[in-house]
């Protein structure tokens, strides 16, 4: 075999997945577009794909003539129905791409963000600031909480598991079980201090949701998202590394453990600005990473670009359906998504099982 043929041979592999990556990030980003311009249309104030797309060339400044005059219509798409797409193309990537951090760090295709304690901290403040009525930061009160909930929750994961420099990645997963369970615990007890009024507001907020969304909360969560992401893009070689085993990132040159912090500190951000303004919204960070895995390999970087897309994607989809399923009624994202995560989770579940030849 000539130095020639092992040069293409070599690099056939590498061009393939490479091609399917552009294919695979181009779809999803039409999709979006799709999905957005269709979204903006549907609802209670009906509006053709033409209309949008004239009243969006017209917020840019150029004249359409297939833009409808009543100036209800610039209103509804700009100033509703954008603010909570673009803040649940966000959430999406957002949890999407602490998914592709989580199952990297733990070496686990089944982690997320909430082996951690991030969703059950944030839920605990979030509980904390409805049931007490607290008014610190107005209008963002329960985000600051839920935020704050967060940090908190998976820093005390990372430090009680932190022993002699080390964190090993058994005890992180044990410390973090039993942070969910205190937070949990103190989340029942805040619901059963709460009036029925709170209660409601701590269950709806549980279930994920992005009604109300605002410009002003997605110039909040934006800078979080986007310097998440792009310290995510930033780690994805090393994480490439780390994915051979620890001690072989270690001959490699990865400080395993400043590694560790890093992603765990992503992770954090990212989750707590996404569930802050749009609650609890599960299995987004579970699903979108295996099923761009299984799109185009296992490679960190084009897996971090493709899952911010689809989990984008599917935030966006799951919002149209929670807008438009049921007349005159806002149905929780949250449990879109879980209806579709569950049996997803189940199918992962046993395709691992019979991979492995049994649970053993």
């Amino acid at each position: 075999m000539t130095a020639a043929t092992v040069e293409v041979v070599t690099s056939v592999p590498a061009a393939h997945r490479t091609r399917r990556f552009a294919l695979t990030a181009t779809a999803l980003g039409a999709a979006i577009v799709v999905v957005s311009v269709v979204s903006l249309g549907l609802g209670q104030y009906w509006l053709t794909p033409a209309q949008v797309t004239g009243v969006l060339l017209q917020a840019l400044g150029i004249d359409t003539s297939w833009a409808p005059d009543a100036p209800t219509a610039a209103g509804v798409v700009l100033g509703i129905r954008m603010p909570r797409i673009v803040l649940g193309l966000l959430v999406g990537a957002a949890l999407a791409v602490s998914g592709v951090l989580m199952q990297a760090i733990f070496g686990n295709p089944l982690a997320d963000a909430g082996v951690v304690g991030v969703s059950s901290g944030a839920a605990f403040g979030a509980a904390a600031s409805i049931t007490f009525g607290l008014g610190v930061f107005g209008m963002w009160t329960t985000p600051a909480f839920a935020f704050l909930g967060g940090l908190i929750a998976v820093f005390s994961v990372y430090f009680i598991s932190r022993s002699g420099g080390r964190t090993e990645v058994v005890t992180l997963l044990l410390t973090g079980i039993a942070i969910n369970a205190i937070a949990g615990a103190g989340l029942a007890f805040l619901t059963f201090l709460g009036t029925t009024s709170t209660r409601e507001q701590i269950v709806f907020w549980q279930l994920g949701s992005l009604n109300g969304a605002l410009w002003q909360n997605i110039a909040l969560v934006a800078p979080l998202v986007v310097v998440g992401v792009a310290a995510a893009v930033a780690v994805a070689h090393r994480l490439d590394l780390f994915a051979l085993g620890e001690r072989t990132a270690r001959h490699l040159g990865v400080r395993v453990e400043l590694l560790r912090v890093t992603v765990i500190v992503m992770v954090a951000l990212l989750v707590c600005a996404a569930v802050s303004f749009a609650g609890i919204i599960g299995f987004v960070g579970l699903v979108v990473p295996h099923l761009m895995r299984m799109a185009i390999g296992p490679a960190h970087l084009p897996l971090m670009v493709a899952s911010a897309l689809g989990g984008a994607l599917l935030i966006a989809v799951a919002d149209l359906v929670a807008r438009t399923a049921v007349p005159l009624a806002d149905l929780p994202i949250g449990m879109i998504t879980s209806l579709v995560g569950g049996p997803f989770f189940l199918w992962l579940l046993l395709r691992t099982r019979r991979r492995a030849g049994g649970w053993g």
